[in-house]
């Protein structure tokens, strides 16, 4: 009777010995890997596992025609999108998806499923489509390995395709930017942006210069001034005014702003308005700058500038030497180059 407790236990340590047991780790045959790409504020990547070739027949042989493919092998193949994008000109909401295809010769189907967590497309259901868009199909360079690969990317939209063997896929993705960065300044706000007066400022100014939620725009900017009145907001809005079709409060706003504004907020508008080669109206600023600040060097050094870029040499001269009287040793040597160089005939 002693001997059965022993017993037991060598039964139970046996199987807990047995249950222990687990795979090791070994490389794949079809190996893990993932591409991503940021268009403005939307992040995209495809998560896949890439099988080789091995001397086999693939389209039409190892991947059928005219059947659902996983586009890649073992697990799903997935996409994601951290916002709302168009594929193939058709509205895709953001989140992941599971990425199959269904490969013909001359047009291909391209599927975004809201199953992105099966295995393959063994469990593939049309009813859980997202969206099918078409593809063609294009020749290219021999390739041993399925890849995926962004290319092609602008400010608002990328191209990803998949590449295999002497084909490539390529699928167009197209963001609509400024309304995205609008949804993100939204979330923004409400977070610890949302106590200090530029955050408010930044996100109506973003609207302004995308004619864009005008209405929102005109709630923060007037946000931005209950917390803190000051030159910056005050041109905001007198942009927006502007934009509005109301030039009188356009410029009671921007004279306002004007009597707010110091040396450096005056210089930096100076340097805008040259930006956006209004000469003219940079001069005017630089101008009152100088009046204001007469000590400084740098007012005079931008207000030369202004004249030497709208090709005033004399004047240009004239501040620029003022310039190198008051300027400190750190920028004499640039100022007298300048000088020398205009002075030439």
């Amino acid at each position: 009777m002693k001997k059965l407790p022993f017993l037991l236990f060598a039964i139970i340590l046996c199987n807990f010995a047995a249950l222990a047991q687990t795979e090791l780790k070994k490389p794949e045959a079809s190996q893990a890997a993932k591409v991503s790409q940021r268009i403005g504020l939307t992040d995209i990547e495809i998560n896949y596992h890439s099988p080789l070739i091995k001397n086999r027949t693939v389209w039409g042989d190892l991947v059928p025609y005219g059947k659902v493919w996983r586009a890649g092998a073992n697990e799903n193949t997935s996409i994601s999108f951290s916002t709302d994008v168009k594929i193939g000109g058709k509205q895709l909401l953001a989140g992941t998806y599971g990425l199959h295809m269904i490969p013909e010769k001359d047009e291909w189907t391209i599927i975004f499923s809201k199953n992105y967590y099966s295995w393959g497309s063994f469990f593939y259901s049309e009813s859980e489509d997202a969206l099918r868009i078409k593809a063609k199909p294009l020749s290219s360079e021999m390739q041993d390995w399925l890849g995926y690969y962004f290319i092609n990317p602008t400010a608002s939209a990328v191209t990803f395709e998949l590449r295999w063997e002497k084909l490539r896929v390529p699928v167009l993705v197209e963001v609509d930017v400024p309304e995205t960065v609008f949804q993100s300044m939204q979330k923004e706000l409400v977070h610890i942006n949302g106590f200090f007066w530029q955050g408010y400022n930044q996100a109506a100014a973003y609207c302004i210069s995308n004619i864009i939620h005008l209405d929102m725009a005109e709630k923060w900017i007037e946000k931005s001034i209950t917390i803190q009145k000051n030159f910056t907001n005050l041109t905001t809005k007198s942009k927006l005014k502007a934009l509005q079709n109301n030039q009188a409060e356009a410029e009671k706003l921007s004279k306002e702003a004007m009597e707010l504004a110091d040396e450096a907020q005056l210089n930096s508008y100076g340097y805008q308005l040259l930006s956006q080669n209004k000469n003219s109206e940079a001069i005017n600023i630089f101008s009152i700058n100088v009046k204001r600040y007469p000590s400084s060097w740098n007012v005079y050094d931008s207000l030369a500038e202004a004249y030497e870029l709208g090709g005033n040499k004399k004047s240009a001269l004239s501040n620029y030497k003022i310039a190198l009287s008051k300027a400190p040793e750190a920028q004499k040597s640039r100022l007298n180059e300048t000088i020398k160089k205009l002075e030439k005939p």
